[in-house]
């Protein structure tokens, strides 16, 4: 999955290359744990933590009029999520545990606004909707499931442009898969037809620094 979404972003890198008004926008950077709480009944419920960790992402920006521009963003980020749960379909309706494996993925078209100071210095606020890919895998039986859900995010930062056409960004963005159009996570804890579905709109804040290429013809 990873690669697919990481070829579809080169393709339109390699398709749009020789536009003007276009930047490469590179991110790396640190994401806060965020809990979720999922409650049936007395012995249906999940709560748990997706832990806290690196993400990386690429961008394709292009430049509109009035110091705005439009981006296509990919985000990935490899993390765990240790979660207790108590299902009465799994080992009889007692207190379950497993640190889940998951991979996040975020596809972002995103909307920002540029507020230029001077020609170093160039502040943004934005944001974006797209779709949240999530891969989650349980250690403990190996059983595994992908789920894509909608997506929103904002933002907030400044490019510092050291070089005619090299900056430096740094970020502070939200991104979000929202429970009340069907966000969540789905974590597969059973075998064989026995799981439990936590559903739980989760946010998840980061600091983001990265570098920022403006293409030929500005």
């Amino acid at each position: 999955m990873k690669k697919s979404i990481i070829l579809i972003v080169l393709m339109v890198l390699s398709g749009f290359g020789f536009a003007q008004g276009l930047r490469v926008n590179t991110y790396a950077g640190y994401v806060f744990p965020d809990s979720f709480d999922n409650y049936y009944s007395a012995n249906s419920y999940a709560q748990g933590q997706i832990q806290d960790g690196f993400r990386w992402g690429l961008g394709l920006e292009y430049a509109i009029p009035g110091n705005r521009a439009i981006e296509l963003q990919y985000k990935r980020q490899d993390t765990t999520a240790p979660t207790t749960y108590r299902d009465p379909n799994i080992g009889g309706g007692g207190l379950n545990a497993s640190n889940f494996e998951l991979g996040i993925n975020w596809i972002m078209l995103n909307f920002t606004n540029y507020i230029p100071l001077n020609e170093t210095v160039e502040p943004f606020v934005g944001g974006g909707l797209g779709m949240g890919i999530f891969n989650v895998r349980n250690p403990g039986n190996g059983n595994t499931n992908n789920s894509t859900k909608f997506a929103w995010n904002i933002r907030g930062g400044s490019n510092f442009w050291v070089a005619d056409n090299v900056a430096i960004r740094i970020q502070a963005s939200l991104f979000s898969a929202v429970q009340s159009v069907g966000g969540g996570l789905f974590f597969g804890t059973g075998g064989a037809g026995a799981g439990i579905a936590t559903y739980s709109t989760m946010y998840q804040f980061g600091f983001d620094g990265g570098l920022v290429f403006r293409l030929p013809g500005k």
